[in-house]
């Protein structure tokens, strides 16, 4: 978070800073949009930052990461390291295309080395926008609290008609028990609908995590080669 950001939700300030900052904000959602204009049709992978490779969670990521890279899609994560890493790896093990949306921190996170194209965006909101737009598919890996925010980001805007109805997928049963405990509890006690828990696929195989993509993503949505569209760089976006 920016200095700029912590002031900013500390409370009301004068009015030409708030506005220095919605123009901040502004720019950098066009850089992003600049960007990533034309990664194609995006899984997006969410996870843990703190894994390294010899991590299973991070081996796993790979993997699927992998497989849905060969359906066609871009993978997309936070471009950092961990579960990002290898999701990015995985993706360029199969020559795969792979694109990355980084968080500036006074302790710079710097972006993965398997990256094609990536962005360095302030605010994290800006950067959750940008990690759900592009993406037809998400898969959250095991990870902590940043990881529940995007995921929760996406499920709310899936759940309130705000974003099409795209798969999400939660990988890894076993660390994940809790929140699917806590999701059925939330249907019982009626502060979800019975309907909501087809949201989310939780599953450890890769395979099956595979095939729901084919049918909700690819068939659901009737998605073609990306390579068939139209280009025009009106706003100077970068290609891919």
């Amino acid at each position: 978070m920016t200095t700029s950001e912590i002031k900013f939700l500390a409370g009301p300030q004068n009015r030409w800073k708030e506005f220095k900052f919605a123009v901040s904000v502004l720019m950098e959602f066009i850089k992003g949009f600049r960007t990533l204009h034309f990664v194609g049709p995006c899984v997006t992978v969410f996870g843990s930052a703190r894994f390294d490779e010899n991590h299973p969670s991070y081996k796993s990521t790979q993997q699927l990461s992998a497989e849905i890279a060969r359906l066609g899609f871009t993978i997309m994560t936070g471009g950092g390291p961990g579960i990002m890493e290898a999701a990015n790896r995985g993706a360029k093990d199969v020559g795969g295309r792979s694109v990355g949306c980084n968080i500036v921190l006074p302790h710079e996170q710097m972006h993965n080395p398997y990256l094609d194209k990536w962005v360095s965006i302030k605010y994290f909101f800006v950067r959750k926008t940008l990690l759900i737009k592009y993406s037809y598919a998400f898969v959250v890996m095991p990870g902590g609290f940043g990881t529940l925010d995007e995921y929760f980001e996406a499920l709310t805007l899936i759940q309130t008609k705000m974003l099409s109805e795209f798969p999400i997928i939660i990988f890894d049963k076993a660390y994940h028990k809790d929140l699917l405990e806590h999701i059925e509890r939330m249907k019982e006690r009626g502060t979800i609908s019975p309907e909501d828990l087809n949201l989310c696929l939780f599953t450890d195989s890769i395979e099956e995590a595979v095939q729901h993509i084919q049918l909700n993503s690819i068939k659901k949505f009737g998605l073609k080669p990306a390579a068939t569209r139209k280009r025009s760089w009106w706003l100077f976006e970068q290609k891919y």
